[in-house]
């Protein structure tokens, strides 16, 4: 699959959820922040915002504002006051009179005075200064990251530091910005945003077309997803993390039509390792990207010294060039860390049983032959509790032959097929058959 058709994938498997009132944002967070950014950065929303903050046109937007603060609109409010004995603005002689003869008969020392102010409180600035706010307070998040020398923010803000000075200087010290009140929380309304559209003065309508933007944007807009994952200027370039997502939601849609139950996603709140939990007639766990500490799931990452490990090791080694060799039908000749890999854990009563998935976005003969190897020292070494999951007992290191999984990209040439790779020790399955696929690996675990 080549960019343009996992975007369209992807933006349709996160609209269908984002429609429902869900899908996993903490993955998604994970997957299009750059890896320099701290935790804070894994909440959705404000991953948003600094995806909304990097396009050109709110950068260009920061540029101009100073000059077109000198131009921004107010309307002339009057107030009036009863005065006794003394003068303070403009003599309302009508309204003197009145309220002389209605409420103060003979006292000629009353006077109703009017007093003219500005206004800056109308729907229009209240639109500029939600918007002001929002690039500030997220500026104010990232500004480390956005003042150093990383690719992602080289057409942005990088070399503007003086811009970022500018905006401070804006929002702290401008008399106008400051006159303008705080937006409340449901503000701005659609008729403020309506009449700032409208407008005759660039800056509103510039303000409210930002502003209309980025909520799409967190409504889960279909085009605005899609620009989003498509414009990314964390990783332009890289589609491993895209190809990851649209395996894991490949995962999360097969799993859900064979359980017949809603996904129930997690988030960073929670402090848990696990994107998705499935009810049904098993409880299934989903777990990406990491070997779910918190169910005392682990892979350990150098093999121990002792005869166990030393025979899993060799084991690994052997099994994996036979498989490559069966999959790819040839013969070959010979000349861990922290797994990036999809766990499915599937608890039943006592029971637990896993699958263990590799994903590599490529279709790289030697990239493939070192995925089915990491797949396998994945199984080898799977530990629940510090005690290995496989071949404690039967030196059957790599399960059933469906504990393991490897998906890669599409392939122009001929391979072996699910059938064909029945014996195998893991399994390799291209991004195509996934959709018809997958299933078939499922109902091996459930």
């Amino acid at each position: 699959m080549n960019r343009d058709e996992l975007l369209g994938q992807l933006t349709e498997d996160i609209l269908a959820y984002a429609m429902r009132g869900s899908f996993p944002e903490q993955e998604l967070a994970r997957s299009l922040k750059p890896e320099q950014l701290d935790e804070r950065f894994e909440e959705y929303e404000l991953l948003l915002d600094l995806h909304f903050i990097l396009q050109k046109d709110v950068v260009e937007f920061v540029r101009n504002l100073s000059e077109q603060l000198r131009s921004i609109r107010t309307e002339t409010r009057t107030t009036s006051r009863t005065r006794r004995g003394t003068v303070d603005g403009r003599i309302n002689w009508g309204d003197t009179i009145k309220k002389r003869y209605s409420q103060y008969p003979r006292d000629n020392s009353i006077f109703v005075c009017d007093n003219r102010s500005e206004d800056y409180d109308i729907p229009e600035n209240i639109v500029l200064k939600r918007l002001i706010s929002i690039i500030h307070n997220t500026i104010r998040e990232a500004e480390e990251y956005l003042r150093a020398d990383y690719d992602w923010v080289s057409e942005t803000w990088k070399g503007s530091d003086d811009l970022i000075d500018e905006l401070q200087r804006i929002v702290e010290r401008n008399v106008h910005v400051r006159r303008i009140r705080d937006p409340d929380t449901y503000e701005p309304t659609e008729r403020m945003l309506t009449t700032a559209a409208d407008s005759r003065q660039e800056v509103y309508r510039n303000a409210a077309s930002l502003l209309r933007s980025r909520q799409r944007l967190f409504d889960g807009d279909s085009e605005a997803i899609r620009r989003l994952l498509e414009q990314t200027a964390i990783a332009p370039d890289d589609t491993d993390s895209l190809f990851e997502l649209f395996v894991l939601f490949r995962f999360i849609a097969t799993i859900e039509e064979l359980q017949e139950s809603t996904p129930q996603f997690q988030t960073i709140a929670t402090d848990r390792q696990e994107v998705a939990r499935f009810e049904g007639g098993h409880e299934i766990v989903l777990y990406h990207d990491n070997s779910a500490r918190d169910r005392n799931l682990s892979f350990t990452a150098v093999p121990d010294e002792d005869e166990d490990s030393q025979s899993r090791t060799d084991k690994v080694q052997l099994v994996a060039k036979e498989i490559a060799g069966n999959y790819f039908k040839k013969e070959y000749q010979d000349h861990t860390g922290r797994p990036d890999v999809i766990v499915l854990e599937v608890i039943s009563d006592d029971d637990h049983e896993y699958l263990i998935v590799e994903v590599k976005n490529s279709a790289n003969e030697d990239t493939i032959r070192r995925g089915i190897k990491e797949t396998l020292e994945y199984l080898a070494f799977l530990r629940l509790n510090e005690e290995y999951v496989f071949g404690r007992d039967d030196e059957e290191y790599f399960g059933s032959g469906w504990n393991g999984l490897l998906v890669v990209q599409d392939l122009q040439r001929e391979t072996a097929s699910l059938k064909e790779q029945a014996e195998s020790e893991i399994k390799v399955l291209q991004a195509s058959e996934l959709e018809n696929q997958l299933e078939q690996v499922f109902r091996r675990k459930l």
